[in-house]
C-alpha cells in the first residue's frame, strides 16, 4: 500500500468522519473537508485534531463548502500548496430530506440537487486538472441504494450523481484516472442522515398526506427500513470498505462496491446496468474506456 494524499468532502460527521479517520489510520494523509471550520463546525475540527494526535496519524481539516465555487477552489488550492498533489478525491458530501414529494417546492429539489450533485462538479473542476497533469488518480463517489417512499428529493439527486459518476468514469480512464462507486445501503444508525434530514416547505400540502390515505406511511417506512437492518449493522463498515478499495493496486479496483446489510436488491439492479454499459462500449469500439490507463 502506497501512502496517498486524500481529500474527502462532507467529513464533519457520518460516513465522512468515519472514513477520514479510517483512512488516516491506514497510513494516508487525509484532508477532511468541512465547511464553517471556524463557526458551527469548530468542534469537529478540534475532534479531528485530537484524533490525529491521539493516534499518531496524518488527519487534517480543510475549509471546504461544496456549495461554493470559491470555497472549493481555495480548499483544493490549499491542499495542493501543502502536498503538491491529490491522489484521491472522495465525493461524500450530501444531505437528505424526508416527506411526500409533492410537498417539497421546486426550490427545495434544486437545493438538494446542488448539494448532492452540483457539488461534485465544483470539486471535480478544481481537482481533475491536477490529477490529469499527474497522469494518475482515483475518484470515489458515495452513491445510494434503493428508493423507499418519502425520500424522493434525496434519491432523485443521488441517482443523478450516480449517473454523473458513470459518465465521468469513461472520460477519465485515458488520463490515468480510476473511478470507484461506493453504494451504502440504508443505514439507519451510525450517521446523522435521518436525524438531520430536511422537511417539506409546503406544510399544508404535507398535512394533506399525513391526514389522508398515506397517514402512517412515514413511520412505517422508517420502522420498516430499521427492521431490515441487521442488529450488527455498523456504519463503520462503509468506511472499512472504502479503505479496502483505495488500498487496492491501481487498475484493479471494482467499478462498484455495495455495502448493504439489508440486501435491498440494488446490487443486482446496478450489476445489470453496469454490464449493459460495458457491452455498449464494446459494441461501439470504445472498450478501452472501461479501464484506466496505467502509465509508466
Amino acid at each position: 500500500m502506497s501512502k496517498q494524499v486524500i481529500v474527502i468532502t462532507g467529513a464533519s460527521s457520518g460516513f465522512g468522519a468515519l472514513t477520514a479517520r479510517a483512512l488516516a489510520k491506514a497510513g494516508h494523509t487525509v484532508y477532511a473537508g468541512i465547511r464553517e471550520t471556524k463557526g458551527r463546525n469548530a468542534a469537529q475540527v478540534e475532534a479531528a485534531a485530537a484524533f490525529a494526535k491521539e493516534n499518531g496519524v496524518d488527519l487534517r481539516t480543510v475549509e471546504l463548502d461544496v456549495g461554493s465555487d470559491a470555497s472549493v477552489e481555495a480548499g483544493i488550492a490549499a491542499v495542493i500548496a501543502e502536498q503538491g498533489r491529490i491522489d484521491t478525491i472522495i465525493h461524500n458530501a450530501g444531505h437528505m430530506s424526508f416527506g411526500p414529494a409533492e410537498a417539497f417546492t421546486p426550490e427545495q429539489f434544486a437545493e438538494l440537487y446542488d448539494i448532492n450533485v452540483l457539488s461534485t462538479q465544483r470539486v471535480n473542476r478544481a481537482v481533475l486538472p491536477h490529477m490529469r497533469r499527474q497522469g494518475k488518480g482515483l475518484v470515489v463517489w458515495l452513491s445510494s441504494s434503493s428508493t423507499p417512499p418519502y425520500l424522493s428529493p434525496y434519491f432523485a439527486a443521488k441517482a443523478a450523481m450516480d449517473s454523473l459518476a458513470v459518465s465521468y468514469a469513461s472520460e477519465l480512464t485515458r488520463w490515468g484516472i480510476e473511478t470507484a462507486i461506493i453504494v451504502p445501503g440504508a443505514f439507519t444508525k451510525g450517521t446523522n442522515h435521518f436525524a438531520h434530514s430536511g422537511s417539506p416547505a409546503d406544510k399544508a400540502r404535507a398535512t394533506e398526506y399525513d391526514n389522508g390515505p398515506y397517514a402512517g406511511v412515514p413511520d412505517q417506512a422508517l420502522k420498516g427500513l430499521a427492521s431490515l437492518e441487521p442488529a450488527d449493522a455498523d456504519a463503520a463498515s462503509v468506511a472499512t470498505a472504502i479503505v479496502d478499495v483505495i488500498d487496492m493496486p491501481f487498475g484493479t479496483r471494482p467499478f462498484r462496491t455495495h455495502i448493504d446489510p439489508s440486501e435491498d436488491g440494488a446490487e443486482i439492479v446496478n450489476g445489470v446496468a453496469d454490464r449493459v454499459r460495458a457491452e455498449l462500449f464494446r459494441r461501439i469500439g470504445l472498450e478501452d474506456l472501461l479501464r484506466p490507463v496505467v502509465k509508466g
